[in-house]
């Protein structure tokens, strides 16, 4: 499926960005840098302009009130929502329409480039882009753990323009799905819905869309992309088209950086082997670098399943909740009479005579802060 983006590439600006691409193999940016640089903009004004505005107006006493630390991350979330429900409705189109993807074997799904899914992989590095200047701008609020994951994140998707795992662009994207329903758990957090019926209802919608989306779809196509590796470079499979379909497909298709800005191919299947030409080989370290990260991050996934668990919980009552149980579960130190501390006992005595007491003992014990 050939790039379905309305606009091609300025020839000025793939010039521009050809050298670069060259010296770091990224033979498919050139076709792509114009939606890169479109994608950073778009994030970076709705982050500091559509952001603000609606802010105000639909939220306008509770955005005010917000201290910076907060403000900044509420900006963020918007852009967040706005990016999770942009590129997981790019990358479901892309997976059901490019009959082209869809007929790749092993090699293709390695080596193969369409312009369908390069444009994911431009959204995708548009965003991580401006993730990047954001988390590095504002180091106070977010910290060397979200720098480092802008980071990796960007490294990741710039290899996919070598162009390598073309294919797995849209299909490691998925992982959004689960997105927005984070999201407006922490706008419901924030906005005083708290533990409301709306929040429970999105609970449900973020744990399962969560566990389909990274546990479920994550874990079969993790197995899915280390087995086309081991098929391709370690089996040699690596025939992405029928010799009579490649020589015919390659008459219009271009193999490098610099050749791609002289325009792009007009046959979907030329598309497909435009960047294949000459030894189908991945660097290791490519490899290493790629299924590395997706091998940390799909573990990670389960770990933050359980932690979101856990999160969501916190937020309602008993039994579907835990909001509560953490203070009343504290372990108490009790004395050698057998009363907690700080607890009131009562009891009742009758007399000799008839008569009733009431005894009341309480005991108090202050606790010391630990240095």
């Amino acid at each position: 499926m050939l790039d379905p983006f309305p606009f091609p590439p300025p020839t000025l600006l793939q010039r521009a960005i050809a050298p670069f691409a060259s010296s770091l193999h990224l033979s498919s940016l050139p076709l792509h840098i114009h939606e890169v640089l479109l994608a950073f903009l778009l994030y970076h004004l709705v982050n500091t302009r559509l952001s603000p505005w609606l802010s105000t107006t639909f939220f306008p006493a509770t955005y005010a009130a917000l201290p910076r630390r907060t403000r900044i991350n509420w900006d963020v979330h918007v852009v967040s929502m706005l990016q999770s429900c942009l590129i997981n409705a790019l990358a479901l189109a892309v997976i059901w329409s490019d009959d082209e993807r869809r007929a790749l074997n092993p090699a293709g799904r390695v080596f193969g480039y369409t312009g369908a899914g390069g444009l994911i992989q431009a959204f995708a590095t548009g965003y991580f882009l401006w993730d990047l200047t954001i988390c590095a701008r504002h180091f106070d609020v977010f910290g060397p753990g979200l720098l480092a994951h802008a980071v990796s994140a960007l490294a990741v998707f710039l290899l996919g323009f070598r162009p390598v795992f073309n294919y797995y662009g849209p299909v490691f994207i998925l992982y959004e799905l689960s997105t927005p329903f984070l999201n407006l758990h922490w706008f419901f957090d924030k906005t005083g819905q708290t533990g409301s019926t709306a929040q429970l209802v999105n609970g449900f919608a973020l744990i399962g869309s969560f566990a389909a989306a990274r546990l479920g779809w994550g874990t079969y196509s993790s197995l899915r992309i280390y087995w086309d590796v081991y098929r391709v470079l370690i089996r040699g499979e690596s025939v992405i088209l029928p010799p009579a379909e490649a020589a015919e497909a390659r008459l219009g298709s271009s193999s490098s950086a610099s050749e791609a800005v002289l325009g792009g191919a007009a046959d979907p299947k030329a598309e497909i082997v435009r960047f294949a030409d000459g030894d189908l080989t991945v660097p290791w370290w490519v490899c290493a670098a790629y299924l590395g990260a997706n091998l940390t991050l799909h573990s990670l996934n389960f770990y933050w399943f359980g932690k979101m668990i856990a999160t969501v919980r916190k937020r309602f009552d008993p039994p579907l909740g835990t909001k509560g149980l953490a203070e009343k579960g504290e372990k108490i130190k009790k004395g050698e009479d057998g009363y907690a501390d700080g607890a009131v006992h009562v009891g009742r005595e009758a007399r000799p005579d008839g008569t009733r007491s009431l005894e009341i003992e309480s005991r108090e014990v202050r606790n010391r802060r630990r240095g």
